[in-house]
């Protein structure tokens, strides 16, 4: 007989709970505490990102923020700084807003309540029930996205999980199949079976404890759920941008606390033929240029291509630096608040001998 949603929801908890136990993982930076911030701070970090991209992150943020009223007390390019190269860099202005309400507003301690959680910046309603089982030991469905694929799987549920219809519906099996007690080893178990065992592609079908009662598993469907999301084209764009170098420094734009990259340095958008213009708008004489290799860069809803032309300049270091301009030393790019695909570039710049220019080479060829 073919298992059912209905008929099996009362073992699927049980089965879960047994198997994180034995299996799941409890070794991880932010286990083994009941500290909220520290818990925050991880399932922020966790949100579309890998555990083994965040612990680095997670350590190194600590070590600048321990507590959230540090965090909340720091400049938000402090912030930026801790979190560049994690991305989707709303996360960490958010993260610090939520910061400084929650010192300024609840005495620098979370509310217990899932709902109250879920008011604060950047906390959604799962993020917001993973806080309160970890830190307070309260009841809350949580529905990421490792466990929207486990219960799709499990239950044979159909649809595309980001439309509307479809996520009501797994919430509310979500809901469903909360067990009345031991929450936090039901919801960590959730976390770990989606990550360790009904991954994206080649489940460990075998070693999962719900093989017996998963519809994907009998019907032969865990390629097929969840339902994808209808493919369309992803568009392509392209940006010119303007590295500005005397060899030490570089002249970088402090972007918008909004949009894309907000709040963290990048090169200026420029066109080639105004580079020798913008240069003198910012004290400097523009020596030379070349263009540098363009950059691909994919974002989550587009791929950038970047154009960047290196300038070198003379006396950047006498160039004034007006208000959202900064000159920053080629020896602090690792630790600045700056973009993968910019920081990419500037690892170019900084490595890359002045003697693999082009104008460079043709003059070596002729005094050679």
């Amino acid at each position: 007989m073919r298992p059912g949603p209905a008929s099996d929801r009362p073992s699927f908890s049980g089965r879960l709970i047994d198997w994180q136990r034995q299996h799941g993982r409890h070794d991880l930076p932010w286990q083994k505490t009941q500290d909220a911030y520290r818990i925050w701070l991880s399932e922020i970090m966790l949100q579309q990102t890998q555990v083994n991209s965040v612990i680095p992150y997670y350590a190194r943020f600590l070590e600048r923020f321990p507590d959230i009223a540090q965090l909340a007390a720091a400049p938000v390019e402090a912030v930026l700084e801790r979190w560049a190269g994690l991305g989707y860099y709303a996360r960490a202005r958010n993260l610090h807003r939520c910061a400084q309400i929650v010192v300024a507003e609840h005495g620098g301690r979370f509310p217990q309540d899932a709902k109250a959680i879920a008011e604060l910046p950047g906390i959604g309603r799962s993020t917001a029930a993973a806080i309160s089982a970890f830190a307070y030991g309260q009841s809350a469905a949580i529905l990421d996205g490792n466990v929207k694929r486990v219960l799709t799987r499990c239950f044979g549920i159909e649809g595309f999980p980001g439309t509307a219809k479809t996520e009501k519906a797994l919430w509310a099996l979500a809901e469903s199949l909360l067990p009345k007690q031991q929450s936090e080893a039901y919801t960590q178990g959730l976390m770990d079976l989606g990550a360790t065992r009904c991954t994206r592609s080649k489940p460990f079908c075998s070693a999962c404890p719900m093989h017996e009662i998963c519809i994907a598993r009998h019907t032969g469907r865990q390629a097929e759920l969840p339902t994808g999301k209808e493919k369309k084209p992803v568009p392509e764009r392209a940006s010119a941008v303007l590295l500005l170098t005397d060899g030490q420094r570089v002249l970088l734009e402090r972007r918008p606390p909004s949009g894309i990259w907000g709040g963290l340095l990048a090169l200026p958008e420029v066109e080639a033929s105004a580079a020798e213009t913008f240069a003198l708008r910012h004290g400097c004489r523009l020596l030379d240029t070349w263009s540098m290799t363009p950059l691909k860069h994919s974002f989550t809803h587009f791929r950038l291509t970047i154009h960047a032309l290196y300038g070198s300049v003379e006396a950047a270091a006498r160039c004034a630096t007006a208000p959202g301009w900064e000159w920053l030393d080629l020896q602090e790019v690792e630790n600045a608040a700056l973009p993968t695909p910019i920081r990419k570039l500037l690892r170019l710049a900084a490595k890359r001998d002045c003697t693999d220019r082009p104008e460079k080479k043709q003059a070596r060829q002729r005094t050679g």
